[in-house]
């Protein structure tokens, strides 16, 4: 089982609109809303701000950057046109905001090119992390930012007791949803590696009980992950799957995402 996102571009268009829709619902979510809030007031970026996110899918965060009044001009990039698709369509009026494809390990911008990158939930998907951080920091004016926010999938949980056989299926979900699933750990050493300096460091945890529609689409993915890998038969990953309804429905669900977040800039004269 492998993650789906580190090759979306060459997944099947339906996985990728399924994927579509999965990265709207987790935008719209407000507990998401208020992370995604809570740490871009803390950025400081300069007036007049030319900024980069670096895998913005279907350009929620994008969007949302473009909304500030320091921002001039948004770049997204994301390697799936499927994705890039519903990003121009959903960012068509707004001013300053752009979207390209192009590979996080290349990017096509010369160097000093921006005030501020952002990678919001993306890196952990693309093997190479440090070819990333590399290219970031080349893009990166010097005194420039470096905003990355993601998830600490290994400590994922869907577990309400030892023994709860949903736990099984948050770590299979975990396989098809992150490439390093322990990136978020190792990230200090990749920024100070890359060059940049590391400004400041929180975390975020996300849970959900009567609200569970994005935790379900985790739930989901994990049950079909373990069906495709043969692991389990299609009988008992529907049951599962109704399971974690059932307890959502009777508020018994329980599911868990932590999330790192950390600033860091890019020293002067670099």
């Amino acid at each position: 089982m492998e993650d789906v996102y580190a090759t979306i571009a060459q997944s099947d268009p339906t996985v990728q609109e399924r994927i579509a829709g999965i990265l709207e619902l987790r935008a719209s979510d407000p507990q998401q809303e208020e992370f995604l809030d809570s740490y871009l007031k803390s950025v400081p970026f300069p007036d007049g701000a030319k900024v980069l996110e670096i895998g913005c899918g279907t350009g929620p965060v994008s969007r949302a950057v473009s909304r500030l009044g320091q921002v001039s001009e948004v770049v997204g990039i994301d390697p799936s046109p499927v994705l890039l698709d519903h990003a121009l369509a959903l960012g068509a009026e707004y001013p300053g905001l752009s979207h390209l494809l192009a590979d996080a390990r290349e990017l096509p911008f010369e160097e000093h090119a921006f005030d501020a990158i952002i990678l919001h939930t993306s890196l952990c998907h693309i093997p190479g992390a440090d070819r990333v951080l590399a290219e970031a920091f080349r893009v990166a004016k010097p005194e420039g930012l470096l905003v990355v926010f993601d998830g600490d999938y290994a400590a994922t949980s869907l577990a309400i007791d030892d023994n709860d056989p949903l736990e099984a299926v948050a770590r299979a979900a975990v396989k098809v949803m992150a490439y390093d699933r322990w990136l978020v750990r190792k990230l200090p050493g990749l920024l100070l590696q890359a060059g940049f300096e590391v400004v400041r460091s929180r975390a975020f945890a996300y849970s959900a009980a009567c609200d569970a529609a994005y935790m379900l689409t985790i739930l989901d993915r994990g049950a079909d992950a373990l069906e495709a890998a043969g692991v389990i038969g299609a009988n008992l990953a529907a049951a599962l799957k109704e399971e974690g309804r059932e307890r959502a429905d009777n508020g018994k669900f329980f599911g868990l995402i932590s999330y790192g977040n950390m600033l860091a800039r890019k020293p002067q004269g670099a």
